[in-house]
């Protein structure tokens, strides 16, 4: 008697299992929760241009939700804030992150060290990381549109490099998204983009096939449409104007300059919460 109310209760035990993990009886895998950071998987590692736009029009609320509760710091300057105000008219905010907070979903936060410094951003990057690595998730550097040049390129690639390289090794688990370096106005003459041009190309090359490319010089330049001669170039209905300003940085200079306008960042961060959906999914 014992034995068949022990198999009885055995039995009803493992129905109950079997229906908490297929509650709808379907018999498919269940989704994963909203917002939960799943297994050690590399999410979905490739290139995300102007196509992520769209791609992130047709995801439910529910998919695109689940970016709120991936643990991911942004570090920036200018256009980086461009870009969150943009992912905040979409109802994805940034919450403030440094050394002493950890970052609770996105997160985001700008260098102390000046724009034309890349190497001091680089150290500082690491060091949030590092500090956070217990609990971030996703990792999103972005250069500045003063930070590249002809003269200082090659030695970009190689401490960009060495740094990834070394954060993929001390932090289990970590994912990134690369931003190619923000363009800026040119109208007469080139002034800094091809060699950004190049770093982008490098980024790709180098990283596609571990970690998501945030293609931002494809999508200010409209696809390429926007250049001088064979250089991008930020194209006019993208920049801060009178008559489309930067929500927070003004409005730029005829030439030199780069900032989104208010109207364009909604548009164009999209694709950059899309690249962070695709790097922790």
């Amino acid at each position: 008697m014992k034995k068949l109310l022990f198999l009885a209760l055995l039995t009803g035990f493992f129905a109950c299992s079997k229906s908490g993990t297929d509650p709808d009886g379907s018999g498919d895998p269940d989704p994963e929760p909203i917002g939960e950071q799943t297994g050690p998987g590399k999410g979905e590692p490739g290139i995300v241009g102007m196509s992520g736009i769209e791609a992130w029009d047709k995801l439910t609320s529910a998919e695109r939700n689940r970016v709120k509760g991936w643990n991911a710091i942004f570090m920036h300057q200018s256009v980086g804030g461009d870009l969150e105000d943009g992912a905040e008219a979409n109802g994805f905010k940034f919450e403030y992150f440094d050394l002493a907070s950890a970052p609770k979903g996105p997160s985001g936060n700008v260098f102390s060290v000046s724009n034309g410094d890349p190497m001091g951003k680089m150290a500082e990057f690491k060091k949030n990381v590092i500090a956070h690595q217990a609990s971030v998730k996703i990792a999103i550097f972005k250069f500045g549109y003063a930070d590249i040049s002809d003269t200082n390129k090659e030695d970009i690639k190689t401490a960009y490099k060495k740094m990834i390289d070394e954060l993929r090794t001390q932090v289990t688990g970590i994912r990134f998204v690369h931003i190619t370096p923000p363009l800026i106005y040119i109208v007469t003459r080139d002034d800094g983009n091809a060699a950004k041009m190049n770093v982008a190309q490098w980024m790709k090359d180098t990283f596609k096939d571990k970690d998501v490319i945030y293609e931002l010089q494809q999508i200010e330049s409209n696809n390429g449409t926007c250049k001088l001669g064979n250089v991008l170039r930020i194209c006019d209905e993208n920049r801060s104007t009178a008559g489309c300003s930067s929500k927070n940085q003004g409005v730029d200079a005829a030439e030199g300059q780069g900032h989104l306008c208010g109207k364009a960042a909604v548009r164009i961060s999209k694709a950059f919460l899309m690249s962070i959906y695709n790097a922790g999914k």
